[in-house]
């Protein structure tokens, strides 16, 4: 039975990542969680500060409890006094938070971690940067064992009553994580921009087993979480005044799995003294699983709307999976919202959403 457990154990850690394509959270609205998608975008907004919150609900139409997960964030952006009065380098820095909470066995991963990054300014207008971040954290698992049943649990009439003879380790650990990254902008104002970004979360492949630290040897479980690498591209195209175009990619690796997003978004300004705008889009999103196969895992649908310093977005995967295909109507639901302080909204360093 001790074997059965690691199964569980295992497909808590495995089936989920399937699902979401990794073992990290995942977020559609990915620029709407700058800080968990690249640390080099600590910072990354014309302005003084960012506070960000997400939500992201899956799984709702075929588990009795869905898989959530949840994120927010502060960071800042401070300007650097240079002798150089042409340049317009600064630092970013914030704090992040976010938790995962699977179906039914509360299964949760929880992090809080530190950014910092620099933003280098290559030219004298303050809208063309290269910068570089780095990610500090500490996370947490756990797991309520009062959710499983073991066969030596069954009394022999209507359920699972019994205490069990089973051996569980302790229901919660600790460990560190870091990760690193790279981000270029040029964004020059009314005419097209460009925001690349580089990162790999992970970077010493943490030890996530409840078993690893078993004094019994026979009852030592290793099992590591894979470095994850993305890549990140959006292009800002004005068409007018009032209009403007974002298409944008989205890519990442982390062990045998691989994501694909492209898609695009249009944003349309109804009153620029008021700063109300609109904004919808959508994209597709493909997957390869651990089998080596290659397919369209969602489709996205997004509607946000910008006032004053306020952000509020909203979007739906409709899964196009094997899953969905058998019957199970696969879907998952994200709420943003996000508030700019001190935002000037001259220069655009991060798309939005």
């Amino acid at each position: 039975m001790l074997r059965s457990l690691r199964i569980i154990s295992a497909g808590i850690s495995c089936l989920f990542p399937v699902l979401l394509t990794a073992q990290d959270q995942h977020f559609t609205q990915f620029f709407a969680s700058p800080l968990t998608l690249n640390p080099a975008l600590s910072g990354t907004f014309d302005g003084g500060y960012r506070l960000a919150t997400i939500y992201r609900d899956q799984g709702r139409s075929y588990l009795e409890e869905p898989y959530t997960t949840f994120s927010g964030a502060v960071d800042l952006r401070f300007g650097i006094n240079s002798p150089k009065k042409n340049k317009k380098d600064a630092v970013g820095t914030g704090v992040i938070f976010h938790s995962d909470r699977s179906a039914s066995v509360n299964f949760y991963t929880n992090q809080i971690a530190i950014t910092a990054a620099y933003h280098k300014a290559l030219n004298q207008d303050g809208n063309h940067f290269l910068s570089a971040g780095f990610q500090f954290g500490i996370s947490q698992r756990n797991v309520n064992y009062a959710n499983f049943s073991f066969q030596d649990q069954f009394n022999g009439e209507n359920g699972y009553t019994n205490p069990t003879g089973e051996y569980l380790p302790e229901n919660n650990f600790s460990f560190g994580d870091y990760a690193f990254g790279l981000n270029y902008v040029y964004s020059p104002s009314r005419r097209p921009g460009i925001f690349a970004g580089f990162a790999m979360h992970h970077l010493l492949e943490p030890q996530i087993s409840f078993y690893a630290n078993e004094q019994i040897e026979e009852l030592k479980q290793e099992d590591y979480l894979h470095r994850k690498m993305s890549a990140h591209l959006s292009f800002v195209l004005p068409l007018g005044t009032y209009f403007q175009f974002s298409p944008r990619a989205l890519a990442y690796m982390q062990g045998p799995h691989l994501a694909a997003n492209a898609g695009g978004n249009f944003r349309f300004l109804i009153n620029d003294t008021k700063g109300y705008a609109l904004h919808t889009g959508g994209w597709v999103r493909g997957v390869r699983s651990e089998e080596k196969t290659f397919g369209l895992d969602a489709a996205v649908a997004m509607f946000g709307v910008e006032y004053n310093n306020f952000l509020i977005g909203l979007s739906y995967d409709v899964g196009l999976s094997s899953l969905n295909r058998s019957g199970a109507k696969s879907g998952a639901l994200e709420i943003s919202i996000a508030f700019l302080g001190n935002y000037n909204n001259e220069t655009i360093l991060c798309p939005k959403f």
